[in-house]
């Protein structure tokens, strides 16, 4: 880039929301970027802008990415593009003229930006997702085994979420933004506390090939994410694909993901149970985990039997050897009244 390009383009940075208003109108701010269809303002949501960030590099202010035709540029290429320009020269004419005009005051003033990882940001984050059905998210866990997603509201997708990488890992270098499979974490009583996102591949086959694809934020201890509510009996275990494998044969059995073992040690139980399986991790900190929940449970008057998977875990069971064999391993772990209520042993 030329020393002129160069110049106009960081004065265009510095004024990057104002310059997505004006050419890229049919989009909207939402966080740190601004959505829209392409660059040459097309509605839609494929293409994200940066509002802020550093003056030069890849995370730059201006700098944005189309998810849907992997074009990327900068502010005096969304000039160019949205108004049919070709000559620099018009270009850099275009981008002058701009930057002379009187800036209007937002509608609204932006909110402040939200604490990393906190709750507050975890409720934003939830508040852009989409609906599971369809998606690229839902794409996995069908590849994963995971099939039967109803009463999943718990599950939802981003397009293109914020991945902050280790500048250290060669891996973490190729972009700063994925599709994700986000999930809600709630307290007892279903107030959103945390979110957790698994990043993923474009392809859709399996996770994104960052060195850390799966992260929570928010408060966790105690809370988890839930599928159904609980009552009398319920189950937990650590993973989200973990107790989703559980579901495709249990499918009316309420049932929450702690996240990681220390939080499944420290997972809040209802105070109507009366019966709580555990989905044990074959390995040490996660027979450890089960071991301490399931020594609260019983100090506090609750029945607490173990579920063991016959491979590594539930999922590679279901992927593996199929439905019907996790359902006929499962028969013989649960209590027979919760075989006639809750298995499904064909279909």
């Amino acid at each position: 880039m030329s020393g002129q390009a160069s110049a106009l383009a960081h004065r265009l940075a510095r004024e990057a929301e104002a310059v997505c208003r004006h050419y890229l109108s049919n989009g909207r701010r939402q966080g740190r970027y601004w959505t829209v269809g392409d660059v040459r303002n097309a509605p839609g949501r494929s293409m994200f802008v940066r509002l802020s960030g550093p003056e030069s590099g890849p995370g730059a202010a201006g700098r944005w990415t189309d998810a849907a035709s992997a074009e990327h540029g900068d502010l005096l290429d969304v000039i160019r593009e949205s108004c049919g320009l070709v000559d620099f020269r018009e270009v850099a004419e275009e981008a002058r003229r701009f930057l002379a005009l009187p800036r209007a005051e937002p509608r609204a003033p932006p909110r402040p930006p939200a604490p990393q990882g906190s709750p507050e940001a975890a409720r934003r984050l939830w508040a852009i997702t989409k609906p599971l059905a369809g998606t690229l998210a839902e794409a996995y866990l069908r590849n994963r085994g995971i099939a039967d997603l109803r009463n999943c509201g718990s599950l939802r997708f981003h397009p293109r979420c914020y991945y902050r990488g280790d500048e250290e890992d060669p891996r973490d270098r190729v972009r700063d933004a994925w599709p994700a499979l986000i999930a809600s974490v709630r307290d007892l009583g279903g107030k959103l506390t945390g979110v957790h996102r698994t990043w993923l591949n474009p392809s859709g086959k399996d996770k994104a090939p960052v060195s850390n694809p799966r992260r929570a934020m928010g408060h966790l201890l105690g809370n988890g994410v839930r599928f159904g509510v609980a009552d009398e009996v319920m189950a937990a275990g650590e993973g989200i694909e973990t107790m989703l494998s559980l579901r495709q044969v249990m499918p009316t059995l309420p049932m929450t993901a702690a996240l990681s073992a220390n939080h499944l040690a420290a997972l809040e139980l209802p105070p109507t149970l009366r019966r709580l399986y555990l989905a044990r991790d074959d390995d040490p900190a996660g027979r450890g985990a089960v071991e301490t929940l399931a020594t609260r449970a019983r100090e506090a008057g609750i029945e607490a039997i173990t579920l063991d998977s016959a491979l590594g875990d539930f999922n590679e069971d279901l992927r593996k050897l199929g439905r019907s064999a996790l359902a006929a391993g499962l028969r013989v772990q649960l209590a027979p009244e919760d075989v006639a209520q809750f298995l499904v042993l064909e279909g």
